[in-house]
């Protein structure tokens, strides 16, 4: 009987220790962590007299928003309807998503992407009219596309503009969230970092997490090396709640160039005709799925490719573009097409290579409508969030959608949560972490662990997984959290690895209670999907 509840431990990490009265602390009315679309919107949604901290751990250009190529769906065709658009995304889920908020997600899409667009951001255009494109999963043109594959790229541009000429939001960059800060059972800001002023406690009435993703956890994957699943931990070890964590989505298509970066080969190019072919050139996904074929939801189409790669023992398949007009290739999809000719790939003639790679984490901080977290105080939007809108498998261009819905949301609400509150709020007194932590003369090697720990998850927590195989990466990754997780660790590197570890911890456990196949999540022990099984699987931190 697969359970709804799990609890795994919350690897309490042990801190150099430190003097708080040696601390600087500063005081704002809202505090948001992460500045991508969902962190940004937020911040445009505070009201102007509130003093508000966007805190980035990288350049604020620097997010999985901006990495965006594919677009952001809307129903903004009128031979299009929401009831299509909601029918898709629920389809794709495989019987997870909840329908309210698909719902009222779906029927805010139109008024966001308008909003955006008022924000500066230039969606491309066939005469006069929003260009749409079809992309896997979807039953009409609905994605709307920017600078033809860098839809992510614009309209970050757009609202950072705005956000950065807001008076009062301060934007810190290069500033790492180590810890949320909480009294009583209630979030009241974060301990955070950075190289020039060190350690610094930021006391908020409120706290929005908009961390991004966890793709950075696994050897292959299309998100930055910043995706460490740190909103993950941070909410989790503060006493959040998290759900659906055995969901993470693969993209079928990333470029596959032995020795180099991966690169994400937007869902958009098989939505304007290529073909999947194998290494003997046969168009295979007839074989898995024929009403669809390379439209297919992005997680039959990655198991499909898995499923071919093996067959044919090859480490890849390719896209085939051959058959589409060139103009159109190059018009379309700009930034793909300077990516592989750096290879030396033209991708209007060469078959361009590619296999699945880690994504986007569907499970997260389990939210309620409103964006508000099971911790008082704390709200959440985007990928570190499991709001109920993608179920088991994401539909291809709703999570920017879901980022700038929930962003406004949460925005408003802790905007008026933080109005009501007092502004005599004062610093409770602060200890450094209890614990004694252990030294050794030996200095670990985070990047050999950091490498060890993405091939581990990518082998035995990737797109197929088995009993076996879940219970040893749940063992090794103990092993490991053993020891990294007891040293003085100073510096963002080894944090990013305590949060990466403790992720995968919870990812480990989730995979192995759900005992059956759905969407994103292909046990090869349990090939089968279980109806009665179409309940989310929460987890919360035991103390260890």
């Amino acid at each position: 009987m697969q359970p709804d509840h799990i609890e795994v431990p919350t690897l309490r990490r042990y801190l150099v220790p430190f003097d708080p009265k040696r601390v600087p602390h500063l005081f704002a009315d809202v505090l948001i962590i992460g500045g991508g679309i969902a962190g940004t919107r937020a911040a445009l949604e505070i009201d102007p007299s509130l003093r508000t901290i966007v805190v980035t751990k990288d350049r604020i250009s620097h997010s999985n928003s901006a990495w965006a190529q594919g677009g952001i769906a809307g129903v903004l065709d009128p031979l299009d309807d929401f009831a299509n658009h909601v029918a898709d995304t629920i389809a794709a889920g495989k019987g997870m998503c909840d329908k309210d908020v698909v719902e009222f997600v779906i029927r805010e899409a139109p008024e966001r992407i308008r909003e955006l667009i008022q924000y500066g951001a230039d969606f491309d255009k066939v005469e006069g009219e929003l260009a749409l494109t079809l992309e896997g999963g979807h039953s009409h043109p609905r994605v709307a596309h920017a600078l033809g594959d860098a839809t992510g790229k614009e309209v970050m541009r757009a609202i950072h503009e705005a956000a950065f000429g807001a008076d009062n939001v301060d934007i810190w960059q290069q500033t790492f969230t180590i810890d949320l800060l909480t009294r009583e059972g209630v979030c009241c800001g974060a301990l955070v970092w950075n190289p020039n002023h060190g350690r610094t406690f930021v006391w908020a009435k409120q706290t929005i997490l908009c961390t991004g993703g966890a793709g950075a956890m696994y050897r292959e994957t299309t998100n930055p090396s910043i995706a460490t699943a740190d909103g993950h931990a941070l909410a989790f070890r503060a006493g959040c709640e998290v759900r659906d964590m055995e969901f993470m989505q693969f993209h079928p298509t990333v470029l596959y160039i032995a020795g180099s970066s991966r690169h994400l080969i937007s869902e958009a190019v098989r939505g304007e005709g290529a073909h999947l072919v194998d290494c003997t050139g046969y168009r295979f996904m007839g074989d898995y799925n024929p009403e669809a074929m390379e439209l297919a939801p992005r997680d039959v189409v990655s198991q499909a490719i898995t499923q071919q790669m093996a067959k044919t023992s090859h480490p890849c398949v390719y896209l085939d573009l051959s058959h589409i007009a060139d103009e159109k290739i190059r018009r379309r999809f700009p930034h793909i097409g300077k990516v592989c000719s750096e290879f030396g790939l033209d991708i209007t003639k060469d078959r361009v290579p590619v296999r699945p790679g880690a994504h986007y984490m569907i499970g997260g901080i389990t939210t309620d409508t409103e964006g508000a977290t099971s911790l008082p105080g704390l709200w959440a939007a985007g990928e570190v969030t499991s709001t109920g809108l993608h179920g088991a498998n994401r539909l291809a261009s709703n999570s920017l959608l879901e980022g700038v819905v929930y962003g406004l949301r949460c925005g408003r609400n802790a905007s008026n949560a933080a109005l009501q509150q007092p502004d005599n709020f004062t610093a409770p007194p602060v200890s450094s972490r209890p614990g004694i932590p252990h030294h050794s003369d030996e200095a670990l090697d985070l990047a050999d662990i950091r490498n060890s720990l993405r091939s581990l998850m990518w082998r035995n927590i990737g797109i197929s997984r088995n009993h076996r195989e879940l219970e040893s990466a749940r063992q090794q990754l103990d092993f490991w959290a053993n020891y990294v997780c007891r040293r003085d660790l100073m510096e963002p590197a080894g944090w990013e690895l305590q949060n990466m570890m403790l992720v995968g911890r919870i990812m480990a456990a989730a995979a192995l209670a759900r005992q059956e196949s759905r969407g994103v999540h292909l046990r090869s022990d349990f090939p089968e999907t279980d109806e009665a099984a179409a309940k989310h699987i929460s987890v919360t931190a035991t103390d260890a």
